[in-house]
Order: structure tokens, then C-alpha cells, then sequence
């Protein structure tokens, strides 16, 4: 990043060679002059820390750019100085993606020998846990689920890495595609290699029937049990009985070394700030790019959050089939929120407003960078698991809950957490949170695993960066992640269709 090296602490950086914008630092009031290491640039308007500064002159009309690549279209003429953000910076999104495939070079692959403690499941997959999952068909038996939980938690706990209940409102009065998708979501759950052992609470009407959910979960049948409260005296005391008897087929379970290509990554940013895409998220992408390049796994979804950035992934696909079916993914994405009247720029939040960025195609390019330079080598629909190593790219909303969902029962056994305004949220899989300021990690260290705050501040990319890789092989070798310490684990499935 330009602008980041000198004897005194820049007050803005410039993020690319190319960029027409400065980042502040801190707080600059009107008539301070910036110290960036180039020209003198004088603050002509209040600018709030993490808010853009133009650079340079900026004609009515013109692109503006950040990362290299335009965010938007100035509304009237920006002078150098000038606070750049909503009142006269606008999208320039529209709902086609116009991209062309030309075959990417991979990186080169590298030997790691480093390992990670886990537990290999019956079908070679490896799980960073072995815990006991109650599951329920319906929403009906939400609290029972979560009783029998609960009850075998007393229990179990000194036997089971955990016992959790993932609970949900759906299952019955669904229809079509949208019943298809929470019985996928939670067949995909019921066989994650996380779970030793699963149990399904159904409740015996629902649409969400239990031998479909199971036929569709294909999991190992000595590692679940299923039943239906109507059909059974005491639900509760049935479940906990089954949870004991799960209990001693994981007894059997020990961690051994696997290779790290073994490990599946879910890379998730949610609370953004306009530092995600200058510490937090670059960060992520340089372990995301060595574990690529260790035959690993990543997982990719938040597609709204891509719209205005997908030109950067689609240039790393596979073949042209992987090129074909992201560019259909983020045009149906696309075609969703035309369909329910909404446009396709419908994004940032109003965190993410306050925090500095103004458009979705600013927050997408700093998104994207999560990915690192791993080949893009599969593409995914909601619901469905990886099938082979590298970058795949998964069909799913913004929204942290879903999206995390998703990349759990996508096959990730970690979940990567960027945040710029923090969350207590816990996922399905262990989920490590991580800062884009010290300021965050300092002010939540409940919340935060790892700063990557300290980038701002002087420390080196790869230094933190084989910290951060560290911190991951630990979290899937049985390190708690804050959210597991707190008691933080939910699951949300996308809705999209008519409730009867």
C-alpha cells in the first residue's frame, strides 16, 4: 500500500498507485494538512477516521477509484482535499456482468508440512471437533431439541468435545425450492465432519419429513439417530438416551496429524469498516493463498458483497465451465433482487456507512481480497458440499447468520471472521473473529481472536500472517475460539419462498 512507509505516521494512505482517493488515518478537521509522504493535500472538510479524501482533482462524471478499480461515479467536481463519500460519490453498478474467459495461470504449489490435529471421519473427510449436534426437521421442536441439548450437555460434557443444539422456525408450511433448501441446508449439517454424532428431533406432520432429511444427509447410520415426538412417550428423555449411545461410538474418536490440504476454510467478513480492505481481509487472502497452495480448501460466498468485484474471481477460474457457472451465479444473484423490486446496489449497510464505505462495488473490492490468489475451482449452489480442493464459490445472501450457515454446511470446518465493528456471533463450525483495528480487538477482546489492526501501525504483512495461520491450525486442533468460550453457536437458513 502506498503512503504506509516514512519517519512519521502517515495521516491518510493510498491504498493502490492508481487510486484517485486517500484513506484517513484519524480524525482530520478542516484546513489540516495531510501528511501522506507525497504532495501536500489540505483537509478541506471534516473527515472522519477511515473516510476518503480525494487526491486529486475529480471531474463531474468521472470514475473514482480505490483498490485500483472504480467504486463509483462523482456527482459534481471533488477538488483535492475534499471529503469523498455519499453526498457526491454514487454507485455505477448495473444488473449484467459483462466478463470474458481467458485461462488463468495457477500459482505454483507448495510443500507444507505442517499438520493439524483432527478427527478422520468414516467417509476421509476430517473434522476440527467431535461434538454431539441436535438437529430438528421443524420448528415445532425447536426448544426440545434445545432441551435435549441442554440435559445431555450435564452429562456429556467431559466425554464430547461438545453437545450444541442448531435450531430453526422452518420445516413445515414451506413449498417447493424453499422447502428443497432447508431440508438440504440440514442434511448438509447432519453429515458435517464436525458432528461425531447427530441427532434429528422431528415432530411427525411437518412437510420436512425425517426419512427424506436423512436420505438426503447419506451420513454414516452408527453416527445419527432420528425420531419423531409423536410417535414417542417422553421426547426429551428418548433424545437424551440417544445422545449416551452416540456418546460411545465417540469415545472411539482421537485427533491424529492431517495434512493441512485436509483442512476446509470458511472466509466470512460481516460488520465491515473501511479498514477491512486494507488489514483485515488482505490479511485472511495471504493464509487463504497458502493454504491453496498447500492443496486446501477455501469456501467464498456473500454474493451480493462480490457485485461490482467479480471480475477479479472469474479471471482466476479453473476452465471455462467454473468461468460459466460463477458469471450465471452472480447474474441470477442479481436477478433476485430485481425480481423483489430492489436494485442490484442495495448495499452497504448503515454500519458500513457510517464506518467509511460508500458503495457496494468499494465493499465488494475490499471483500473479495479474502480469496487471496487461490484458483477459483468450483462454484456451488446454496446447499450443496465441496467436491475438490482450491477456491470454491458459494451460493448464499450477505447476511452473517446465513452466510455462515452456508459455509458450515458447505463442508467448512473453520470459519475466518473478519469484522471492523465486531459481533458476539458464533457459527456451526469454530468461528475466529478478526479485528481490522486494534481499537476493536482492544474495546471487544470477548469477541476478537486475532488483530490485525497492528498492520495499520507498523507490523508486516507476512509476519502477521504466519500468526494468523498459526492461530488457525490451533483453533482446528482444538483451541476455543472466543464465540465457543462465550456459548455462541446459531444457524439461519435463507427463505426466499411462500409460507402456506
Amino acid at each position: 500500500m502506498a503512503g504506509m512507509t516514512g519517519p512519521e505516521p502517515p495521516d491518510a494512505l493510498k491504498v493502490h498507485p492508481h487510486d484517485d482517493v486517500l484513506v484517513a488515518l484519524r480524525d482530520l478537521q478542516p484546513g489540516e494538512p495531510l501528511r501522506w509522504h507525497e504532495e501536500a493535500i489540505i483537509a478541506r472538510s471534516r473527515i472522519p477516521r477511515g473516510h476518503k479524501i480525494a487526491a486529486r482533482p475529480i471531474e463531474a462524471g468521472a470514475a473514482i477509484r480505490k483498490y485500483g478499480s472504480p467504486i463509483g461515479l462523482a456527482t459534481c467536481h471533488i477538488p483535492a482535499g475534499e471529503h469523498v463519500h455519499t453526498h457526491n460519490l454514487v454507485t455505477a453498478l448495473t444488473a449484467v456482468t459483462r466478463c470474458s474467459y481467458t485461462p488463468a495461470a495457477a500459482p505454483p504449489a507448495a510443500a507444507n508440512t505442517r499438520t493439524f490435529l483432527g478427527y478422520r471421519r468414516s467417509d476421509g473427510r476430517v473434522g476440527t471437533r467431535n461434538e454431539l449436534w441436535v438437529l430438528c426437521s421443524v420448528g415445532c421442536v425447536a426448544h426440545t431439541a434445545r432441551r435435549i441439548a441442554e440435559i445431555g450437555l450435564e452429562r456429556l460434557s467431559c466425554r464430547v468435545d461438545g453437545v450444541h443444539a442448531l435450531t430453526h422456525p422452518f420445516g413445515c408450511s414451506q413449498l417447493g425450492d424453499d422447502l428443497t433448501r432447508t431440508r438440504r441446508i440440514l442434511a448438509a449439517l447432519a453429515a458435517h465432519p464436525n458432528a461425531g454424532g447427530v441427532l434429528i428431533v422431528g415432530l411427525g406432520c411437518e412437510n420436512n419429513q425425517l426419512a427424506a432429511l436423512l436420505d438426503a444427509a447419506g451420513i454414516d447410520p452408527h453416527r445419527v439417530r432420528a425420531f419423531n415426538a409423536q410417535a414417542v412417550h417422553d421426547e426429551v428423555a428418548e433424545g437424551v438416551k440417544a445422545l449416551e449411545e452416540l456418546a460411545e461410538a465417540l469415545a472411539q474418536d482421537v485427533r491424529e496429524p492431517c495434512s493441512l490440504s485436509e483442512l476446509v476454510l470458511g472466509l466470512k467478513c460481516g460488520g465491515s469498516d473501511a479498514f477491512s480492505g486494507l488489514t483485515a481481509n488482505p490479511l485472511l487472502g495471504r493464509v487463504s493463498s497458502e493454504l491453496a497452495r498447500a492443496g486446501g480448501t477455501l469456501i467464498l460466498t456473500e454474493i451480493p458483497e462480490l457485485f461490482g468485484a467479480e471480475h477479479l474471481l472469474l479471471a482466476r477460474a479453473a476452465d471455462e465451465s467454473v468461468f460459466e457457472q460463477a458469471t450465471r451465479l452472480v447474474s441470477d444473484f442479481k436477478r433476485y433482487f430485481i425480481a423483489a423490486g430492489q436494485p442490484v446496489s442495495e448495499n452497504p449497510s448503515p454500519g458500513n456507512l457510517a464506518g467509511g464505505i460508500t458503495t457496494l462495488e468499494e465493499k465488494s473490492l475490499g471483500a473479495v481480497q479474502k480469496a487471496g490468489d487461490a484458483p477459483l475451482t468450483q462454484v456451488l449452489r446454496y446447499g450443496e458440499r465441496v467436491r475438490r480442493k482450491g477456491l470454491a464459490l458459494l451460493e448464499a445472501p450477505g447476511n452473517d447468520a446465513v452466510s455462515g450457515t452456508a459455509l458450515a454446511a458447505a463442508g467448512a470446518t473453520v470459519l475466518l471472521f473478519t469484522t471492523g465493528r465486531g459481533t458476539p456471533l458464533g457459527l456451526p463450525a469454530p468461528t475466529v473473529k478478526i479485528s481490522t483495528t486494534s481499537a476493536l480487538a482492544q474495546a471487544k477482546p470477548r469477541w476478537i481472536d486475532f488483530d490485525a489492526g497492528r498492520l495499520l501501525e507498523g507490523a508486516k504483512m507476512d509476519e502477521l500472517a504466519h500468526e494468523l495461520l498459526a492461530l488457525v491450525i490451533e483453533t482446528a486442533s482444538g483451541r476455543a475460539s472466543c464465540a465457543e468460550r462465550n456459548g455462541e453457536r446459531e444457524i439461519a437458513i435463507w427463505k426466499t419462498g411462500v409460507t402456506l
